[in-house]
């Protein structure tokens, strides 16, 4: 094997390490929404005299959390396209790397 070949096979270890990791922080999130969402809709209409403070919270809350779904959505979809490239050019002959020319290095 060659000293790209593992690089490549180490890249790709921690993609998937990485993506395992989003996947399961992804998970836990939409469970504590599933749940929340569940809860509030079993609750009686009357609210507490500070619902007003707390539901903004909540609402100021749902926002900063569905940016941060949002960006590990975003990165996981970077880090699929860098795991398909990889994958591709694991793929490749050797000498399909097309150009003109070696590569230095």
């Amino acid at each position: 094997m060659f000293d790209s070949e593992r690089a490549d096979a180490r890249a790709l270890e921690q993609l998937e390490a990485i993506l395992r990791d989003v996947a399961e922080e992804l998970a836990t999130w939409r469970a504590r929404a599933l749940k929340a969402e569940s809860e509030s809709k079993g609750r009686a209409p009357a609210a507490p005299a500070n619902a007003g403070g707390r539901h903004a919270e909540a609402e100021a809350e749902n926002r900063a959390l569905r940016q941060r779904v949002e960006a590990a959505r975003t990165r996981v979809q970077g880090l699929l396209a860098r795991l398909t490239f990889l994958e591709e050019q694991a793929r490749a002959p050797v000498g399909a790397a097309g150009g003109s020319g070696a590569a230095a290095g």
